[in-house]
């Protein structure tokens, strides 16, 4: 077995193109399950089989719960991908947050702008042990470079378009 390691650092060097130089993608397929209905009883299956989770409408909105709900995954994305933007940052100034944590709360909620629906999320990052003005620097930037909080504050390229049959 392969020994598991961190990204390299070499992720943080620039990119100097004119185009979005993808890296990296995958797929993921939602379907309705007994309710026919993603949300509440759905399952979401990754391309390559390494994600298979039931969907479940959390208690609070009015749902049976146990299982995982959209907030709960987009919470464990940014926060998987801000604590590794840390951690790539502190290895290239040599700066040891070997008890790094960083906590995700997302909030599902009425938007008063159009009366529909919104995300707000908040990121809290712990770094015992570093000095405040470091930490506070290592913080600033990993929002810089963790593309999920550039998500979270700038907007996203998102296309929807209709499937059509046999596509």
């Amino acid at each position: 077995m392969r020994k598991l390691t961190a990204p390299p650092t070499s992720l943080l060097h620039k990119y100097l193109g004119d185009d979005f130089l993808p890296l990296y993608s995958t797929s993921v397929m939602v379907s309705g399950g007994e309710t026919a209905h993603g949300r509440s009883s759905g399952v979401a299956r990754s391309d390559d089989g390494n994600l298979a989770l039931e969907l479940r409408l959390p208690q609070a909105l009015g749902g049976p719960g146990g299982g995982t709900n959209p907030e709960q995954l987009f919470a464990a994305g940014l926060g998987a991908c801000f604590h590794s933007a840390l951690t790539m940052l502190a290895q290239r100034d040599s700066i040891l947050i070997a008890d790094a944590a960083v906590n995700v709360t997302v909030a599902y909620g009425r938007d008063p702008v159009d009366g529909l629906y919104t995300l707000q999320a908040e990121v809290r990052v712990k770094l015992p042990g570093v000095p405040c003005a470091i930490a506070e620097e290592l913080t600033r930037n990993a929002e810089r470079v963790c593309p999920y909080a550039k998500m979270a504050r700038q907007g996203i390229v998102c296309t929807v378009s209709l499937a059509r049959p046999g596509t």
